[in-house]
């Protein structure tokens, strides 16, 4: 038990190193789209440049996950799930998903510790809040940008039916989605990062394809 301690300290300690200098050297290198693309939000339709959300992260500690913003401001009135023909979505905005531009801020959460390139992603509190006794140990890792769910659903909104797209959610992905987080949280090692990371980027350049 003390060894497998020791073994997941390590792994997190140097996990949070990489994680801080890879966000920022993202982010100084994706520096100039990240303007352009908040230019272009701000002349595409009115509102803020940023979503920012409350997510809860590790240890049930909320925090507000930085994303640009892909809807119209009163979107917040909406459902919280977005659907297949979410008409909330701006012209721009659905660009942004297409290429999961708008996650770009996140970056900022990386850096921040808030979240790590690869990890549980973070849940709504609503939801968290519903957590049974295993699904909490979902919390007891930092959330990510990335996981096994992000891949399997990677065309999330094309899934979610319009009418009434929570209850969609809630009856046929939100279990599904928390045993994919769980299944992350209970092999997590690097090598698993590794793969997962990989296997995001794949998977978005091959949507685009399909």
């Amino acid at each position: 038990m003390k060894k497998l301690f020791k073994k997941n300290l390590v792994y997190a300690f140097f996990k949070r190193v990489i994680d801080f200098f890879l966000g920022l050297i993202f982010l100084i290198f994706l520096s100039p789209i990240f303007l352009i693309i908040a230019a272009i939000i701000y002349l595409d339709s009115k509102g803020p440049i940023f979503y920012m959300p409350i997510r809860t992260g590790l240890f049930n500690k909320k925090f507000r996950i930085i994303k640009f913003r892909s809807m119209n401001v009163d979107a917040d009135l909406g459902p919280d799930t977005t659907s297949r023909n979410d008409k909330r979505i701006t012209r721009f905005g659905r660009f942004l998903r297409k290429f999961k531009l708008d996650e770009i801020p996140q970056l900022i959460n990386v850096i921040k510790g808030e979240m790590s390139f690869v990890g549980p992603r973070p849940e709504l509190p609503k939801y968290t809040d519903q957590y049974n006794s295993e699904e909490k140990l979902i919390l007891s890792v930092i959330p990510g940008i990335t996981d096994y769910s992000s891949i399997y659903y990677s065309k999330f909104n094309e899934l979610v039916e319009d009418d009434n797209p929570d209850s969609y959610f809630e009856k046929y992905i939100f279990s599904n989605k928390n045993k994919l987080r769980l299944k992350y949280v209970k092999d997590r090692k690097f090598i698993i990062d590794l793969f997962i990371f990989i296997k995001t980027i794949i998977v978005i350049v091959k949507n685009q394809f399909n």
